[in-house]
C-alpha cells in the first residue's frame, strides 16, 4: 500500500493505481414477486434517489420469498409458485451483474417467510406451511458456502407475512400472521452467531402482516402492513415499539434495502404505488419519502436487501 501523503505526478498516480482504496456504493436489490415476470431481480444505487434498473432473473419466478446477504452475496429462499411453496435457494454475486444461479434447498418448501444476515449467516424464520399455513421454524446458511440450509431453532409464535432485520449481532422477527391467520404484534430476536430457540423481544405498535423491516446497526425500522404505519425499536435493548410515520399509502408485501443511513421500501400490495420506492432516514423520525420507481409495475411478495445494511456494520 503506497503513502498516499504529498503530491503525486501523473505517472506515480498510474504505477500505483491498483493500492488506492476501492469505493464499492452502496446498493439495494430485489427478486420476485407477484407481477408478470417475476423472475426479474432490480437494483439501484442508495447513494442517490432514482430508478432501479434491471440485474438479471432469478433460477424461477416466485413469489413470498426471503432475502439474505452480505456484502458479497444475495441469496433468495422460498417462495410460492402458485399455490405451493418451494425449497429452492439462489444467489447472486454483488461484483459480477448476471443470472441467479442455485445455492441449494431450504429444509422445508416455504413461502412468506423472512430472512436476515449478518456478514457471515443469513437466518430465514416462518413462513408459508401448506399443511398449518403459518411455520415457527427458523434456518441458516453460511452465505460465503453453498448448500441446504440448516436447522436453526423456533419461533416464539408460529407465523408468515413477517418482517426480518439485524444489527452484526442480533436478529429481529417481526409481527406476522399465526396459524389462526391473525395478524400479531410479537417481535423475537436471535443472536446471530449462535443457534436456539427465538426469544420475546417485546411488541409492535399494532399487530399487522405483510410488513417489511430494515435495520442500521443500532434501530430496526418495520413499515406496512397492509396500513401505512412504520415503527421502530433499537436492536441491543428489548422493549416495545415506537411509532415512527407514516408510509406514503395503505399497503404491504414491500421489499426492503438498508444501510447505517436510510431504508428502502420497494413495491407494495397498493396497485396504485405498485412500482415506486420509497424511504425513510433510519435515525431520525417521519413519513416516507419518494426514492425512485422500479422496472415493471405492480410489484408486491418480492423479497429485497442491500450490500451495507444494519447486519454488516
Amino acid at each position: 500500500m503506497p503513502n498516499y501523503q504529498g503530491v503525486w505526478s501523473l505517472s506515480e498516480q498510474y504505477q500505483n493505481r491498483t493500492g488506492w482504496p476501492t469505493f464499492v456504493p452502496t446498493q439495494g436489490i430485489l427478486a420476485g414477486g407477484s407481477q408478470a415476470n417475476n423472475t426479474i431481480i432490480d437494483f439501484f444505487s442508495m447513494e442517490t434517489t432514482g430508478n432501479a434498473s434491471d440485474w438479471g432473473n432469478l433460477s424461477s419466478g416466485r413469489y413470498g420469498l426471503g432475502a439474505v446477504g452480505n456484502a458479497t452475496r444475495v441469496a433468495w429462499g422460498g417462495g410460492l409458485i402458485g399455490a405451493a411453496a418451494q425449497s429452492t435457494i439462489d444467489y447472486i454475486t454483488w461484483a459480477t451483474q448476471a443470472n441467479a444461479v442455485d445455492f441449494g434447498d431450504l429444509n422445508k418448501a416455504l413461502g412468506y417467510l423472512a430472512g436476515l444476515s449478518n456478514s457471515t449467516r443469513g437466518v430465514w424464520g416462518g413462513g408459508y406451511d401448506s399443511s398449518s399455513n403459518a411455520y415457527n421454524n427458523m434456518q441458516y446458511i453460511t452465505i460465503a458456502s453453498t448448500g441446504n440450509a440448516t436447522d436453526f431453532g423456533d419461533l416464539t409464535v408460529a407465523r408468515n407475512q413477517l418482517g426480518g432485520a439485524s444489527s452484526p449481532t442480533r436478529g429481529l422477527f417481526y409481527a406476522g400472521r399465526n396459524i389462526s391467520n391473525s395478524a400479531v404484534n410479537t417481535i423475537d430476536y436471535i443472536t446471530i452467531a449462535s443457534t436456539g430457540n427465538a426469544t420475546d423481544f417485546g411488541d409492535a405498535t399494532v399487530a399487522r402482516q405483510n410488513l417489511s423491516s430494515g435495520a442500521s446497526s443500532t434501530r430496526c425500522v418495520s413499515g406496512g402492513g397492509n396500513n401505512n404505519v412504520i415503527d421502530y425499536v433499537t436492536i441491543a435493548s428489548t422493549g416495545n415499539a415506537t411509532d415512527f410515520g407514516d408510509m406514503l399509502s395503505v399497503s404491504g408485501a414491500y421489499a426492503t434495502a438498508s444501510n447505517n443511513i436510510i431504508v428502502t421500501f420497494a413495491g407494495g400490495t397498493n396497485n396504485s404505488f405498485g412500482n415506486v420506492i420509497e424511504q425513510v432516514t433510519i435515525a431520525s423520525t417521519g413519513n416516507s419519502t419518494d426514492f425512485g420507481d422500479l422496472t415493471q409495475s405492480t410489484v408486491y411478495y418480492c423479497a429485497g436487501t442491500g450490500n451495507n445494511h444494519g447486519g454488516l456494520q
